[in-house]
């Protein structure tokens, strides 16, 4: 008999095209730990993953040369996490990725010069994207070398204090495409580097100028654009209403105006600027002049304007009802922490703008019922409201707004009288994915129990000081909001592992704010985070229980965690040392834990080298060794020293009473 040649089965997945798998790791992308697991399957599909990346977050530069190699069709590198950025990063990239690179993330990274730039600008010829706010060391060599990059079509120069009007102008003469640039806070560029960006790049969209020293000379320009369709003038003190009489031409595609802190803008020198920019839609005028008639007329020019934010402004009746007649569009309001909005007025509003989706009254310490009970009546498709501290709205003015607004989204109710009842009434908005209840002492689990049976969507929710949730209202949030995102249960000191351990179960949890919960222990948070592995900011403050048996797990499970609080807690220099494995970790804050060592405290800043910001108590500043400290400062990380005395935790209601006492003080 004739032996049959023996054909190794077909792998199935040999089957599966690059496309089928790319779609795949399209669902996958939003967890990094998933792609690494996905990409050590097996060889194929470690092979097609490299293939499938196009945007790479580097936690360390030293790896590129490796990183690169495997990954060849890179078009976006973000070093957010890396805060040690060379020169000789910078060429390796330029030479690894050159022509497919479109997009570069430098804004939290230090150490590059001119050199590193200008191998980037000559070899990555289609580089339209780059970042370099913060980097306060740049002068004008670094942007001649960014001006090599004729492709750049968006730039973030941000506290970039060095460079001048000469080196802005090397950018505008070789960046022409430009159509986004934002100079906020470079203080050594003027009137005419500014002036040089408005005549030389005619395609920008957006120009960002706040707190810069511009002055009527550069506005001119600037208004000449024919597609500006942003402009922010924050904290431009140089710009006063002389500035703006001299304007003679108006920019016809301008949509979002910001003019915010600008004390030497007077109502008259705002109409005069209006009406050259007649198309605005969206403008700022917060910390700026009283909302007076003249404000009000001076903005009757601006048909299509839909949103108003007045953040901060004295507000006057006649004022306030002089904007809801001229704004007949209006969809946004923000009248957060303004002196002087009452009921009046703001009812005058709501009640001819029903289309208003927007509304921020923080800290309008005037309003009550009678402004709800018009907002819900006529406003009914509000997806927004905001009003911290609204303290003389009663219980009965939330019902309201749970019976009148069924299309909120978000809802800050943070430090108002909402009690059970409210929270039973808003309920019924089944859309909301934002709820902030921090300070409201008269919920507890009951209240929470209605919203974790009718509101799916709840990503964020802040229940800070809300000292009548326990672990039944907790677990009622868990099982309703499965998709959480961010919650924060700061001192609600009656939470225990048995709710917290629960939150294992909400798997794209990225913040948990925990703080002076003291009876959450290790064994809880261990239980916690080994379903929540896409956790970023962990806050463990005065968690007394907290100790090393906690630790262990979190660096296992939580490789993707960036900041964490550990102070007053129990941990020692061991569970310290043990997030050294957190190869992402940048923020680290331990005061007042009593139980680490200085030579434990410098293993673990030795080991874990992505940190790039260290809180510790001023104590330790002299007991570590000094030539740790540069090593570190060099590898880019910073530290603060504090001196803050032990503080013993006040009950709810009498920190309540403490801060109210103080804001009459300032009042």
């Amino acid at each position: 008999m004739k032996k049959q040649k023996f054909v190794e089965p077909t792998n199935p997945f040999d089957l599966i095209s690059d496309e089928i798998i790319f779609s795949i790791l399209d669902l996958l992308s939003f967890n990094p730990v998933d792609l690494k697991s996905f990409s050590l399957t097996c060889k194929s599909f470690y092979c097609v993953e490299a293939k499938h990346r196009k945007i790479l977050k580097p936690l360390r530069s030293e790896h590129l040369p490796s990183v690169l190699k495997r990954y060849t069709q890179l078009t976006h590198l973000d070093f957010s996490l890396s805060p040690r950025v060379t020169d000789g990063s910078l060429a390796i990239i330029s030479k690894a990725c050159n022509s497919k690179l479109r997009s570069l993330d430098l804004s939290r990274s230090k150490f590059f010069s001119a050199t590193g730039l200008l191998s980037l600008a000559t070899n990555c010829t289609n580089l339209v994207e780059i970042d370099l706010s913060n980097a306060t060391e740049l002068r004008d060599a670094a942007a001649v070398a960014l001006a090599k990059a004729k492709n750049l079509e968006k730039l973030w120069l941000g506290r970039c204090k060095l460079i001048t009007d000469m080196g802005i102008g090397c950018i505008a003469v070789g960046c022409t495409k430009l159509r986004f640039i934002s100079l906020k806070w470079c203080m050594s560029i003027g009137d005419l580097g500014v002036g040089l960006i408005a005549v030389k790049c005619e395609q920008i969209r957006s120009l960002d100028l706040s707190y810069m020293q511009i002055t009527e000379k550069c506005l001119p320009s600037i208004l000449k654009l024919k597609y500006l369709e942003d402009l922010v003038l924050e904290g431009c003190f140089g710009i006063d209403d002389d500035c703006l009489a001299v304007i003679r031409y108006g920019c016809k595609s301008l949509k979002k105006l910001d003019v915010s802190s600008c004390p030497n803008i007077s109502p008259t020198g705002l109409s005069t600027l209006t009406r050259a920019t007649a198309s605005i839609q969206q403008l700022t005028l917060a910390y700026g002049s009283p909302v007076t008639l003249a404000l009000a007329d001076s903005l009757k020019n601006l048909s299509m304007l839909q949103s108003v934010k007045l953040d901060a402004c004295v507000i006057t009746y006649d004022g306030l009802k002089a904007i809801g007649n001229c704004c007949v569009s209006l969809s946004e309001l923000s009248l957060s922490k303004c002196v002087g909005v009452t009921d009046e007025g703001l009812s005058s509003i709501v009640k001819k703008h029903k289309d208003l989706k927007k509304l921020d009254i923080t800290c309008c310490r005037k309003i009550t019922d009678v402004s709800i009970s018009n907002l819900t009546n006529s406003c009914t498709g509000l997806t927004s409201l905001k009003m911290e501290s609204c303290s003389l709205v009663s219980r009965e003015g939330f019902i309201l707004i749970g019976r009148g607004c069924h299309f909120l989204e978000e809802l800050d109710l943070t430090d108002n009288e909402i009690d059970n009842e409210g929270l039973r009434s808003l309920s019924k908005c089944s859309k909301l994915s934002i709820l902030k209840l921090g300070i409201c002492l008269n919920l507890n689990d009951e209240g929470l129990g209605h919203i974790g049976t009718c509101c799916s969507k709840l990503l964020e929710l802040d229940l800070y000081r809300c000292a009548g949730v326990t672990d039944s209202g907790l677990l009622a949030i868990i099982h309703g909001c499965p998709d959480l995102e961010m919650i924060n249960i700061a001192y609600c000191r009656d939470i225990t592992d048995t709710s917290f351990s629960s939150l294992r179960k909400c798997s794209r949890l990225k913040t948990i704010e925990a703080r002076g919960c003291p009876l959450i222990t290790s064994s809880g948070l261990a239980a916690a985070v080994a379903g929540c592995k896409l956790l970023r900011t962990l806050d463990l403050k005065k968690c007394c229980n907290v100790d090393d048996a906690g630790m262990i797990p979190l660096a296992h499970f939580s490789q993707n965690l960036r900041q964490i609080n550990l102070s007053y807690s129990s941990v020692t220099d061991l569970g310290l040392l043990s997030l050294a494995s957190l190869s992402g970790l940048q923020h680290l804050t331990v005061l007042h834990t009593n139980r680490l060592t200085p030579s434990g405290v410098a293993a673990a800043l030795l080991a874990n080298s992505s940190l790039t910001k260290v809180k510790l108590h001023a104590l330790f500043q002299a007991l570590l060794p000094e030539r740790l400290l540069k090593h570190l400062e060099v590898r880019g990380c910073t530290f603060e020293w504090r001196e803050k005395i032990f503080q013993a935790e006040l009950d709810p209601k009498c920190w309540k009473m403490q801060l109210e006492d103080e804001m009459q003080i300032v009042l």
